[in-house]
């Protein structure tokens, strides 16, 4: 389902509300790309495969297999595979497969960030990255796991869920934790 249809479909009923403060803090977890290092854009792009097929061109794709191991300042990502789609000489379009994606950065505030999933799609364009199955973020404050994670680095949505009838899991610690949840 593509994210815009599941934008305009109807929430299933809720059988709980959820207090005010958890729904806020939900809206308010940093999650995986989201709060990317800034600067990590205007870094160089350093790929690394066991092989590579197609031209960096001004259009083209490109399969990297193998094992994928992609830096780019503090983003760090590692798959089995990677399709990087290019346009005007530009990566537009990196899908990462082969699971689990293992991909970690820190944010513009110095924290950690690690994301797992059995295939992250990052359309820079649009600037959406879709994580499905078994995807799991973590950081410092708190964790997100499910089927599907959709975050729109434009607007700061989160979309998540489970595939069929799976569910997301949320954990979110108080400031002043020590990590464990007491």
């Amino acid at each position: 389902m593509s994210p815009d249809h599941a934008r305009h479909r109807k929430p299933a009923p809720r059988r709980h509300a959820l207090p005010r403060a958890l729904a806020l803090a939900c809206v308010l977890l940093p999650v995986a790309v989201a709060m990317g290092r800034s600067s990590d854009r205007n870094k160089p792009l350093d790929i690394e495969a066991g092989s590579q097929s197609g031209v960096f061109s001004s259009d083209s794709v490109n399969i990297l297999s193998g094992g994928v191991h992609i830096t780019q300042g503090t983003l760090d990502i590692e798959s089995q595979t990677a399709r990087l789609t290019m346009s005007g000489g530009e990566v537009v379009r990196a899908v990462f497969s082969g699971g689990p994606v293992v991909m970690s950065q820190e944010m513009d505030d110095g924290t950690p960030m690690k994301a797992r999933a059995d295939n992250i799609d990052y359309n820079l364009k649009t600037e959406i990255v879709v994580f499905t199955g078994n995807v799991s973020i973590e950081q410092p404050r708190g964790s997100m796991s499910g089927g599907r994670v959709v975050y729109n680095l434009q607007t700061g949505s989160v979309e998540s869920g489970g595939e069929g009838s799976g569910r997301v899991k949320m954990r979110i610690l108080p400031r002043n934790s020590d990590g464990d949840g007491t």
